[in-house]
This record gives structure tokens, sequence and C-alpha cells, in this order.
């Protein structure tokens, strides 16, 4: 019973988002996932060995956390085959491959890394992120995390597969700039990857941003849309007139007394 009751506390820890510790763990989380992306840029600008072998130390950390965060929601999910195959636990898993990996084959690390960030889906998801916000701001923060690890994931690998052999390609930003272009179709081509793996990049990440942005533009829209009709519904059935008893200033388009404290509504 006891094992039990510490099996659920774990599992509902891990994705709560409105209990302190719930918070506490999933923000530490996403901010090691930051800190994690912020690493990968760095390593790819000229720095000393001491900070480069700093930077090391540190991935190594947060991915051994990773690691333990991911057996732990294995242990604690009441359905673990389900659990193996959901979206969350394939992006978890990526992330952690290079824990298993790391011997044998170094540019598959540095191309998996990346998808780091793709571990943020989960706390932009939750509804208890925005249960105090508007759904449109909820909507709009979405599509704008969805670009961004658009952006991210793939200049990141565009920087990995083309650095080693096109110097167009000297760090992240050259990698980021040439993506937000790309993207955007305004392709000044001062910037092009030469190899064929960098090209089929390009194209998925092209095909991505299609798929994916205007799918959730749409969203927004219709959301806009129906919150502009619910404001005229209200309107119709709405009339300002200020209560000289409470001061309340919105009533019922047939209201002769005031809904709150009762008084005669005047000149109305």
């Amino acid at each position: 019973m006891l094992r039990q009751k510490i099996i659920q506390k774990i599992n509902f820890y891990l994705d709560d988002l409105a209990t302190p510790i719930g918070k506490l763990i999933n923000i530490a989380i996403a901010l090691l996932v930051f800190a994690s992306a912020i690493s990968f840029v760095a390593q790819t600008y000229e720095i000393s060995e001491i900070t480069r072998s700093r930077l090391n130390l540190l991935d190594d950390i947060i991915l051994g956390v990773f690691v333990i965060e991911y057996f732990l929601r294995l242990c604690v999910a009441e359905q673990k085959f389900k659990h193996l195959f959901s979206l969350y636990a394939i992006i978890d898993l990526v992330a952690i491959l290079p824990f298993f990996f790391g011997a044998s084959d170094v540019a598959f690390i540095r191309l998996l890394r990346w998808f780091r960030i793709l571990r943020l889906i989960r706390l932009v998801e939750s509804r208890s992120l925005f249960e105090n916000k508007n759904e449109d701001i909820a909507i709009l923060f979405r599509i704008l995390f969805t670009l961004f690890a658009i952006v991210f994931v793939f200049s990141g690998l565009v920087y990995q597969i083309e650095h080693p052999s096109n110097p167009k390609f000297h760090n992240f930003l050259d990698a980021f700039y040439f993506s937000i272009f790309t993207m955007t179709t305004v392709g000044y081509s001062d910037v092009m990857p030469k190899s064929d793996a960098g090209k089929l990049t390009t194209v998925l990440m092209v095909l991505t941003g299609i798929a994916l942005i205007p799918v959730q533009l749409g969203e927004l829209f219709k959301r806009l849309v129906q919150t502009a009709n619910q404001g005229d519904r209200i309107n119709d059935r709405t009339k300002d007139c200020i209560c000289s008893g409470c001061g309340l200033s919105l009533h019922d388009a047939d209201a002769q007394f005031c809904k709150i404290c009762g008084t005669k509504l005047e000149n109305c």
C-alpha cells in the first residue's frame, strides 16, 4: 500500500504544474533543457578547451538527470507498454539515446542532442500552464514555441551536417540565419548547404513548417472568430447602466433592478 502511494505521488508530481512541488520539478526540467540548448549553441563558437570541457561535463550531468527521469516515468506508468510508444516517451528516449550510444558514433550523438528542446512540448501542452490565461494567449504561445522548436532543431541539424565541410556554416548563427530565410521563402542564397544530407534536411525543414504552422495559425484564427462572436452575443444581451447602489455597470438588456443589490435602475 505504501509503495503504491509513493508511485502515485511520483507519477502525479512528474506531470503536475498546479502544486508547488510539481511546479518545482517541471520548471527545473525545463531549465535543464534550456541549459543544454545554450550549451550546444555555445560549443559551435570558438571557446577555450577549459570552457568546452566544462560544458561537456554539464551536458553529461543533464543527460544523467534525463535518464533517471525517463526510467522513473516508465516505472510509475500505469500502462507501461502504452507509455513507451507515446509521443512524450519517444521524445524523451531520443533525448537520452546518446547515453547508450555515446561510445559508438560521435556524429550520431551531435545530431540527436538538438532534439532535446522538444522535451518542452510536455510543458507547453499542459493545461495547468495556462489555467489562468486566455485561451487565445495559450494558442499563440504554442504557435511561437512550434516556430522556435522547428527553427532551433533544424538549425542545429544543418549546422552539424554542413559545418565539417562547408565554411558558410561557421557557427549556429549561420545555420539559424539560413533556417529563418529558408522558412520565410526569402532565400538570399548566400548560405546554402552543399551535401546531400544538408539539402535533404532543408527540404524536411520546409515541409515540416508547411505542415505544422498553417494548422496552428488556422486554430488561432478560428478561436479569435469564436471569441469575437461570443463578444457580440454578450453585447446584444446586455446594456451599460450604472447602478446607484453598488456601481455595477453591466446588466441584462431587460433588467429593471440591479442583479447584485436589487436597487432600481434609473435612466437606463
